[in-house]
């Protein structure tokens, strides 16, 4: 009997052995695709068509870009005025709808929403000019975009510090430009006073969560009164710029320095920085997702020299980056499986043997 557990063991250490490497030494998806002069700042997963959406900085054009790299256009809207580029940009599902806050490099303060169905043609829904509060003059700032599943879209102004909402017919009012935004004051070490707020998601539970750059701060904010405060955080983070909630309820949030992976256990009163990756700062990183499975994308848009005017770059890459901390979870359940086959496979390796045994017993 010795003899048989010992050549079990050996015989299912040499298997996990085996499969020990393509478990733990994969390397993380990277996906390097080409666009002339793209220079995209943001990007969200289509579940529905299983592709990455990105903008550009420099074209109105929205991209559909597959796991293995090939681009499909899907939109190229020419009839919006010339130097008009895409920001945020995110998917409405439900709705099939791709949603894109417009900039406009030559009248910044001409700021937009634009929607677009997802399915082909690709026709444009509307084009709702997002004002200031008790103005009739356009706003500067509008940068990121989010979605609620009524089709309600919540769009960040950086420079105002304050939410649009716009329906799903189009009509745009100011959700919150609440005092918290502004309570906390810049810190002379992250970036410009003016880029403000930044990335937003959207909650199931009945708010929004938005990032902060110039103060390192998150926000929760009531998706219908507009209401907000600050999230306790165990630790500050660096110039957040784009958000996203993964179904689990962890937040990414990507900084131009490193990917956080954050996590409540109070619907977003306080929240726990459990683990950071670095990234490349030479790149820009700019936008994250929650790809299949939940898998953490980020976007390499190399937008600071896009900003600057180099039009020479034609590649560019979406990241796959993992916690340390989670994969190491899955490492423990790994061997916690295979020790319950292993039981398994000795018990019943020993009833067999009885079974013969009683077998043989019983012919003599």
């Amino acid at each position: 009997m010795a003899f048989t557990l010992t050549k079990s063991i050996l015989i299912l250490t040499a298997i996990f052995s085996f499969f020990q490497g393509p478990i733990f030494a994969s390397s993380p998806h990277l996906i390097n695709f080409r666009s002339p002069n793209l220079y995209p700042e943001s990007l969200s997963w289509d579940p529905t068509t299983q592709h990455f959406i990105v903008g550009s900085l420099h074209h109105p054009t929205l991209l559909a870009i597959s796991d293995a790299g090939v681009v499909n256009t899907l939109v190229s809207d020419q009839s919006l005025p010339d130097n008009s580029s895409f920001l945020g940009v995110t998917v409405d599902v439900v709705h099939h709808r791709l949603l894109a806050v417009v900039y406009n490099r030559s009248d910044p303060s001409n700021c937009a929403l634009a929607a677009y169905d997802s399915r082909a043609p690709h026709h444009r829904l509307f084009l709702t000019t997002l004002y200031e509060p008790a103005s009739s003059n356009t706003a500067a700032g509008a940068n990121d975009v989010t979605v609620d599943f009524s089709g309600n879209a919540f769009v960040t102004n950086s420079a105002s510090n304050l939410i649009w909402k716009v329906d799903l017919e189009g009509k745009a009012s100011v959700l919150s430009r609440s005092k918290a935004f502004t309570k906390t004051p810049v810190e002379p070490d992250t970036l410009d006073s003016s880029c403000g707020l930044n990335g937003i998601a959207y909650c199931s539970k009945g708010y929004l969560l938005v990032a902060q750059s110039n103060t390192g701060n998150l926000y929760k904010v009531d998706y219908e009164d507009g209401s907000a405060r600050n999230i306790k955080l165990n630790r500050k983070l660096t110039a957040p710029d784009g958000i996203a909630l993964r179904r689990d309820g962890v937040l990414l949030v990507v900084s131009q320095y490193k990917l956080y992976f954050i996590k409540s256990d109070d619907s977003w009163s306080e929240g726990v920085v459990y683990d950071e990756t670095a990234l490349d700062l030479e790149s820009f990183p700019t936008s994250v997702t929650a790809g299949a499975e939940g898998r953490a994308y980020v976007l390499y848009g190399h937008v600071k020299e896009g900003i600057l005017g180099n039009s020479q770059r034609d590649e560019f890459s979406i990241l796959e980056v993992r916690s340390e901390d989670e994969s190491a979870g899955e490492a423990v359940w790994v061997y916690v499986l295979i020790g319950f086959g292993l039981v398994y496979f000795l018990i019943w390796r020993f009833q067999m043997r009885q079974l013969f045994t009683n077998m043989n017993k019983k012919i003599a």
